[in-house]
């Protein structure tokens, strides 16, 4: 399983593979054409709710991913869509905010790695 994460902002790579943005909301300024993204599965990403709550702050940030992962656990079409992409490997969660560390996409990658535990896989 390779998920590799990249902000929407830097230029694609031929390595990136499918490129999948986890963002509920097109990035700003952003062309679709400039973004070449392969998939966006909207309900993937946090509700709007839980993204305006957390705002990227890290000390939320493992309360944020609680919520998100309690938010995962209700399969849908399109999270099926990125596991499938993800089996068929390699991935790229793409994602619009600044914040590296502390994103959707981090804690999707670890949902997804962890088969959706949220925990260290044993």
């Amino acid at each position: 399983m390779a998920i590799s994460l990249k902000r929407v902002y830097e230029l694609p790579a031929a390595s990136d593979g499918q490129r999948i943005l986890v963002e509920r909301l097109w990035p700003r300024g952003m062309a679709k054409e400039r973004a070449k993204i392969d998939l966006w599965p909207k309900e993937v990403a946090p509700s709007a709710d839980l993204r305006q709550w957390f705002s990227h702050d890290p000390g939320k940030w493992r309360h944020f991913k609680q919520r998100y992962f309690e938010e995962l656990k209700s399969p849908t079409a399109d999270l099926e869509s990125v596991l499938a992409l993800v089996r068929a490997g390699p991935v790229t969660f793409v994602f619009a905010a600044r914040e590296e560390r502390f994103n959707n996409a981090v804690a999707l990658k670890e949902y997804v790695e962890t088969g959706g535990s949220g925990g260290p896989r044993r």
